[in-house]
């Protein structure tokens, strides 16, 4: 077998832990579009991902498999390339997957939340009819540009420009921090026109100046491919403008579909940490006992699982909120950011359950410990989230 696609002799135990009993919440399309991505990650993520984080590549093959079970815009109607789901049913296959790693998240989430969904909600028909299926079914991949070198968590400060040339744009600049970009057939770019108002644009990959070159050092989302987006005198026809937004709500509206996928899937890797912790402490013998009998051991299990249980209520709960059109912004980033430390605290205590053996690739602990360090930076940071939560509160901005 090539080494593109070693697969492991590891079978994928994992069981569902479920303490409040919310799959009872949940509809029979939900459980059953749960099953076939869990059924999907055991098979063809769980095999490979270890040898895929150990040598920092990028399991592209995998791209083609997240579309056939659904993960490419679940919530988008059927007729553009989506799943005609729920925002519910969004979140439970976010969760499945990032129990399985945060990268493979990454990528689909990406691919649903930041490029379909803007072509979607701000796109024309022309538009959404030449890219969405394409992306929906894995033909085309896609990438987002909003981050930049100097502007992280100020996207207000790009200096990203477009200038107006006939029937294009003139589009020069950088973003930095690209999930997918060194892959992606289009990317949908957030730029400043002449008069600084900020537009989003698709961009080709095929179109002369533009260069998405990767990223290489990374230490997390290691079986992410992560790159650069650069515009030298990229001209781009005015045709590839989404008309129907301008300013920065555009972008944002967008980051609060993904910061949502994010506070599901970040659940996911605590589950998968916790129940690898669990698995051990009824197998592992200390002093002539096992693990799980130690006082202290249950300690942690029991913290564990309580804090992964509130996080399920969240998210259960935002996810209803989000199916009636009420899930705001501000109560997004509340669940992003309670869920992705929950998830790292998760980790982290797991990791000193397993031993020595929790920073071998023997268990997915240090993994997602690793991952989660990015995912608690990206989509809004850890203290951005704070501030959001903080502002909605008071009614006081404190940024800046």
């Amino acid at each position: 077998m090539s080494q593109e696609i070693k697969k492991s002799s590891k079978t994928d135990l994992y069981e569902h832990h479920d303490y409040y009993a919310i799959d009872s919440l949940l509809s029979e399309d939900h459980l059953l579009a749960r099953d076939a991505v869990r059924q999907w990650v055991k098979q063809e993520v769980s095999p490979i991902i270890e040898d895929y984080a150990n040598r920092s590549a990028c399991p592209e093959h995998l791209f083609k498999g997240l579309a056939e079970v659904g993960a490419f815009g679940p919530s988008l109607p059927v007729e553009y390339g989506g799943g005609g789901m729920d925002e519910m049913a969004y979140g439970i296959i976010m969760q499945e997957l990032e129990r399985g790693d945060s990268g493979i998240r990454s990528m689909a989430s990406v691919q649903g939340s930041l490029v379909m969904y803007p072509i979607y909600r701000f796109g024309n028909e022309e538009q959404k009819r030449k890219y969405l299926p394409k992306l929906g079914n894995g033909d085309f991949i896609g990438c987002f540009g909003l981050t930049e070198p100097d502007h992280g968590s100020n996207p207000a400060g790009m200096i990203t420009n477009i200038k107006d040339d006939g029937d294009a744009y003139i589009l020069n600049g950088a973003k930095m921090w690209i999930t997918n970009s060194p892959v992606a057939d289009i990317a949908v770019v957030w730029a400043k026109d002449e008069d600084g108002i900020i537009r989003g644009i698709i961009v080709e990959k095929d179109m002369k100046g533009f260069s998405a070159p990767e990223i290489h050092g990374k230490w997390s989302l290691r079986a992410s491919v992560t790159g650069e987006l650069v515009f030298e005198d990229v001209r781009v026809p005015k045709a590839n403008v989404l008309p129907n937004v301008q300013g920065l709500k555009g972008p944002l509206s967008c980051l609060s579909k993904a910061r949502y996928g994010i506070a599901w899937g970040a659940v996911g890797a605590a589950l998968d940490c916790y129940d690898s912790a669990l698995r051990y402490s009824k197998e592992r013998e200390q002093f002539g006992k096992k693990l799980g009998e130690f006082q202290l051991t249950q300690k942690k299990l029991a913290e564990m699982i309580t804090e992964i249980t509130k996080a399920q209520l969240l998210v259960w709960r935002l996810g209803t909120l989000a199916n009636q059109g009420l899930a705001t912004p501000a109560q997004i980033s509340m669940a992003k950011r309670n869920n992705v430390a929950m998830a790292l605290e998760v980790a982290r205590e797991a990791r000193q359950m397993h031993g020595g053996m929790g920073i071998t690739s023997e268990y997915p602990i240090m993994r997602h410990m690793m991952n989660l360090e990015s995912v608690v930076t990206y989509e809004g940071t850890h203290d951005i989230h704070l501030l959001i939560t903080g502002m909605d509160v008071t009614g006081f901005n404190a940024f800046g």
